[in-house]
Parts: C-alpha cells; sequence; structure tokens
C-alpha cells in the first residue's frame, strides 16, 4: 500500500506512460470530455481540487519541461487569482497562446486529469522534460 505521494492508481498510471516531450492535461472543471484520450475525474466540489493542487502534487514524481496555457487566462481572472493558480509553475517556463490554438494540442496528450478548479480559462498542459 502507498503510504506517501500520489495515491491515485489512475494518475500513477498516467505518469508511467508519459515519456520525453510527452504531455499531459490538467483541466478545470468544464474542460469538455475528449473521448481519445483517456481521463481521471478528480473532480469534487468547486475548486477542490485546483488546477494548482494537483501540478504541485504532480511536481514531485513528474518531470515538467514546460507548460501551455490558454492567454485569455490573463484576462478573464483578477490578478489574485491568476497568481494563486500560477503559482505551482514557479520556475517553469510558460507558453501562453489562444486558446484555440491550446485546445489543438490537447488530443496529442497521453492524458487529461479534471479538477474541480473555476479559474476561468485555468487549463494547463505539462510537457515532460
Amino acid at each position: 500500500m502507498l503510504k506517501t505521494g500520489i495515491l491515485n492508481p489512475a494518475v500513477l498510471s498516467l505518469l508511467a506512460r508519459v515519456r520525453h516531450t510527452n504531455t499531459l492535461v490538467i483541466a478545470d472543471r468544464g474542460f469538455p470530455f475528449w473521448p481519445e484520450i483517456e481521463t481521471v475525474d478528480l473532480s469534487l466540489v468547486d475548486d477542490v481540487p485546483t488546477v494548482a493542487q494537483v501540478v504541485t502534487a504532480l511536481r514531485e514524481n513528474f518531470v515538467i519541461g514546460r507548460v501551455f496555457a490558454a492567454e485569455e487566462v490573463k484576462g478573464a481572472n483578477a490578478p489574485n487569482q491568476l497568481d494563486r493558480h500560477l503559482a505551482a509553475l514557479t520556475g517553469l517556463p510558460i507558453s501562453f497562446e489562444p486558446h484555440v490554438a491550446f485546445k489543438k494540442r490537447v488530443p496529442h496528450a497521453i492524458g487529461l486529469i479534471r479538477t474541480g478548479d473555476t479559474t476561468q480559462y485555468g487549463n494547463l498542459i505539462l510537457e515532460s522534460a
């Protein structure tokens, strides 16, 4: 039995399949279903867990080379909300791009982890190093 770190077996399975330059989507509660990729749904209630909480947990076991985010996240959220949302990405290169371009990356991901996050355009794509 696992006692520390990530305990969710579906999340561990996704992480075990990520290789160099593969991607993993961390999505908010409203992100659409993508039948092409495996989805692990961790959402419980609004903002439980958040995208930032999931990223923080993943960083212990997943080497992130860069992050993709929708440009719209900057204008759709109050500065303090945006700061909290991006705090888990400290030290990582972030590429902001139009939401339409962001969504074109999604079907190429190894998997998607859905959260309860209510941050507008708060979805992230993590690329392994």
